[in-house]
């Protein structure tokens, strides 16, 4: 999830800095700042997970995110409560929505959405070896070092890209696809596009639920997909006799 490995928290704070910095007010301009930001953060929490003799495992990468986050963060609240109108302009893009996203905000950052869907899709094989431990990998040939970079930068070009278009929306990326393992099983190959349509279905709900939900006011869709995504994980969890983890 986007929030777990500092991809939100980079684009935070390069969201801030060109508002702080550069007076960006357009939502077309804070998305090239998102995307730069969130790029970054993934690139160097990827980084910092890859040293040692494991590689970049996934506790390392949560481990390195978390931390990444923490300071990010506190870079960002430095500029926030030093600046009003920086606060001001930032609440809007914060939250996270889909509500104004016309083809004028999507067209910047659809090829990079495009050349990730297609990384990550053709990925489904490598991410099965992997799933079952890096000896393993290594013995079915797989160049595991190799494989987790042109993956990470999938994942990186998706998640930067979908952060810096609607903002840093959470739950989706953890819920989704636990949801959908049990449909197709652990296979990736049938995980990642289903994940795909499914994905999108949830955060169309959250955000018609939300345009309804208070009339005449409106809760933006990244706070209706932790409403509705936090339960429905933790049930996933206790269900998958997960929770001691």
């Amino acid at each position: 999830d986007p929030g777990i490995i500092g991809i939100n928290a980079g684009a935070a704070l390069a969201v801030v800095t060109g508002i702080y910095v550069f007076g960006i007010s357009s939502l077309t301009g804070y998305i090239w700042f998102a995307f730069i930001g969130a790029a970054a953060a993934a690139v160097v929490v990827y980084l910092i997970a890859s040293m040692g003799r494991d590689g970049a495992t996934p506790v390392k990468l949560a481990l390195a995110g978390a931390a990444l986050s923490a300071g990010l963060f506190s870079l960002m609240n430095v500029i926030l409560v030093s600046s009003q109108d920086t606060l001001d302009r930032f609440r809007f893009w914060q939250v996270g929505g889909i509500a104004g996203r016309d083809w004028s905000v999507l067209l910047p950052g659809l090829p990079f959405l495009a050349a990730g869907a297609l990384i990550v899709l053709l990925a489904g094989r490598v991410l099965n070896s992997l799933a079952l431990g890096d000896d393993v990998a290594r013995g079915l040939g797989q160049n595991v070092g190799l494989a987790r970079a042109v993956t990470a930068l999938g994942i990186v070009l998706l998640c930067g890209s979908a952060t810096a278009l609607a903002g840093p929306i959470g739950f989706v990326g953890l819920v989704v696809p636990h949801a959908v393992r049990f449909l197709t099983g652990p296979d990736y190959r049938w995980i990642l596009p289903f994940s795909a349509v499914l994905a999108p279905a949830l955060l169309l709900v959250s955000d018609v639920v939300g345009r309804v939900i208070l009339l005449p006011g409106e809760v933006p869709a990244g706070i209706m997909t932790a409403l509705i995504g936090a339960p429905v994980f933790v049930w996933l969890v206790r269900r998958g006799k997960g929770a001691g983890l």
